[in-house]
C-alpha cells in the first residue's frame, strides 16, 4: 500500500448524512479516495465488493450496527485498520468495539485535524514490517529503535529525520511530493516556499550518502525526492 502516493481508499460507514458529508468532504481534500456506507448492510457489501485501506464505522448505524459490522468484518479476515466512531462517555462501546476487532475510536463530537490524525497513525501502524526493519540496498532502517545502519555505520536520527526516511523507505523507487512529506513527518501542509523540508532532507544526505560513493536519496525537480540506486530510473 503506498501512504499518500496513490490515494488510499477508506469505507466510511456513517447514517448522519450531513456528517458523513462534512467527514468525506475533509478526507478527499487531504488525498482519501471515500465511499460512504448508510447503514451496516450496505458496509458489508461494500467491503466484499471492493479492497480498503481503513474502515471508519459508526456505532449508531441502522440495519446493522457499527460493532456488528466490526465483527463480521474480522469473521470475514479484514485485514485493514477499523476506527469506530462512538458518542461522548460510551465506554462500553469502546471496550466491546476493541474486542470485536477495531484498532482505535474516536468520540463524537470531534475535529477533523484528529480524525485525520489518528487515520494517519493507524495507515502507519498497518505498514510497519513484522520484523521491525525495512531495509534498501545496503541501508537498514529499525522501526523499533528508530537507528538506521548502512555498510555497518550506525547512524542516530532524530524524530523528523527517522519519519522522513522512514517514509522513503516504505516506497523505494517512487517519487514523493512534498506536500505527502509534510503531512507523513509534520502532519500538516506547509508553505511551498517553505525550505524546512529541504533542511531535513539535507541533514538526512549527511548522514546516510556522506562518504560513500553511491548515494541513495535523490532529488526530482518540481517533483519531490526519491530513494534509488541512481539519479535516473
Amino acid at each position: 500500500m503506498l501512504y499518500f502516493l496513490l490515494k488510499m481508499r477508506l469505507l466510511l460507514a456513517e447514517d448522519e448524512t450531513e456528517m458523513a458529508r462534512v467527514i468525506a468532504k475533509g478526507l478527499r481534500e487531504n488525498s482519501f479516495a471515500v465511499d460512504i456506507a448508510a447503514n451496516g448492510q450496505q458496509a458489508l457489501y461494500y467491503a466484499d465488493v471492493n479492497s480498503y485501506d481503513l474502515a471508519i464505522l459508526d456505532v449508531n448505524l441502522p440495519i446493522k450496527d457499527g460493532l456488528s459490522v466490526c465483527r463480521e468484518l474480522r469473521k470475514k479476515s479484514f485485514s485493514a485498520p477499523i476506527l469506530i466512531l462512538t458518542a461522548l462517555g460510551d465506554s462500553e462501546d469502546v471496550i466491546c468495539g476493541l474486542n470485536c476487532g477495531a484498532d482505535d475510536y474516536i468520540t463524537k463530537p470531534f475535529e477533523l485535524p484528529v480524525l485525520l490524525a489518528r487515520i494517519r497513525a493507524l495507515l502507519r501502524r498497518a505498514q510497519q514490517p513484522t520484523s521491525g526493519l525495512l531495509q534498501f540496498e545496503d541501508l537498514v532502517l529499525n522501526t523499533l529503535n528508530h537507528t538506521a545502519v548502512r555498510a555497518g555505520r550506525v547512524m542516530r536520527l532524530t524524530s523528523k529525520e527517522y519519519a522522513l526516511l522512514e517514509l522513503l523507505m516504505l516506497h523505494p523507487g517512487q517519487v514523493i511530493a512534498r506536500r505527502t512529506i509534510a503531512q507523513w513527518v509534520w502532519d500538516e501542509p506547509f508553505d511551498p516556499d517553505s525550505n524546512i523540508i529541504d533542511v531535513y532532507i539535507n541533514r538526512l544526505r549527511k548522514k546516510i550518502d556522506h562518504g560513500f560513493r553511491e548515494h541513495l536519496i535523490h532529488t526530482r525537480r518540481s517533483e519531490g525526492y526519491v530513494l534509488s540506486k541512481a539519479q535516473e530510473q
